[in-house]
């Protein structure tokens, strides 16, 4: 099959006559770097397969832990980036299929099911036949992403600039144990001022806002290597059992349990011809192969 990596793909799947286009990528990220923002009139499904994806919108930051995927409406603007050794497939869905799917970014967990679907759309050709098994194959994997759960892994990112300033703030100091109040002040409110305007643009409280942003930086981190000890007293915990107690009420499981239930399903690649690699670099941001002719 031609996987020849094109750096064009994020306009070539919007001229491909068919509802769905598939592509695949795998990439070895030694540091994450965010790729250009970009957008298609395709709606997009992102499935991670291995390591930690991110996708930034305008109004949150989505992770895809492994086995899970993000949608992405069309025409929405996104950049998508990763750390640590990344393998995962994209679905671009037309408009008119996509009906029905959700309007919002969200990301969902994938089923067995759908998890083979996906691998076995990576294979299709670009041009597949619409009235025959390949089409019908199609025909299933939409109708299963319509009921797939939707799981609650996003950074909502308000839209008062005095947040986003405070978003920036926590993200570059994770650990920093000022109070509400402190906080507020940095940027120029009360505390009274900054609850009632996070629960009125995210509907989410200060803290329930900050643990949030610490299990995505944390899924990062473990997702690449890093102890529970070492990214609990990174994120200004006391101990590693306070960090996965937090963890687990935000989430329903301990941290590594729930990337090793992830971890457990069977890679993408398979028997056929080795699909070309990306080149190692520093920095390289998630690329994603051509789709097959």
């Amino acid at each position: 099959m031609d996987r020849t990596l094109r750096g064009d793909w994020s306009s070539y799947v919007d001229e491909v006559p068919r509802d769905l286009v598939a592509a695949n990528g795998v990439g070895s990220l030694e540091s994450i770097e965010q790729s250009k923002r970009h957008r298609h009139d395709k709606a997009q499904l992102l499935y991670c397969a291995r390591g930690v994806i991110n996708c930034e919108v305008e109004d949150g930051v989505w992770i895809v832990p492994p086995q899970c995927a993000i949608w992405i409406p069309g025409g929405l603007p996104h950049a998508a980036f990763g750390s640590g050794e990344v393998e995962c497939i994209c679905l671009f869905v037309a408009p008119d299929a996509a009906a029905g799917r959700p309007v919002t970014c969200c990301t969902i967990a994938i089923s067995d099911l759908l998890r083979h679907l996906l691998i076995r759309a990576s294979e299709l050709p670009e041009r597949y036949d619409v009235d025959g098994p390949d089409g019908r194959i199609v025909a299933v994997i939409l109708d299963e992403l319509a009921k797939a759960p939707v799981e609650q892994l996003c950074l909502p990112i308000p839209s008062d600039q005095r947040l986003k300033q405070l978003a920036e703030l926590l993200v570059s100091s994770p650990a920093d144990h000022a109070t509400v109040a402190e906080w507020a002040g940095r940027v120029a409110l009360s505390e009274r001022s900054l609850s009632r305007i996070l629960m009125d643009e995210i509907g989410m409280s200060f803290g329930h806002w900050r643990r949030q942003l610490h299990v995505i930086l944390a899924l990062r981190r473990l997702s690449a290597g890093e102890t529970v000890q070492t990214v609990a007293l990174d994120l200004g915990y006391e101990s590693a059992s306070s960090f996965v107690t937090m963890f687990r009420k935000m989430v329903g499981k301990p941290p590594i349990r729930y990337l090793v239930e992830r971890q457990t399903s069977v890679s993408l690649r398979s028997s056929d011809p080795p699909k070309p690699r990306l080149r190692r670099h520093k920095r390289i941001a998630v690329s994603h192969a051509r789709p097959s002719r």
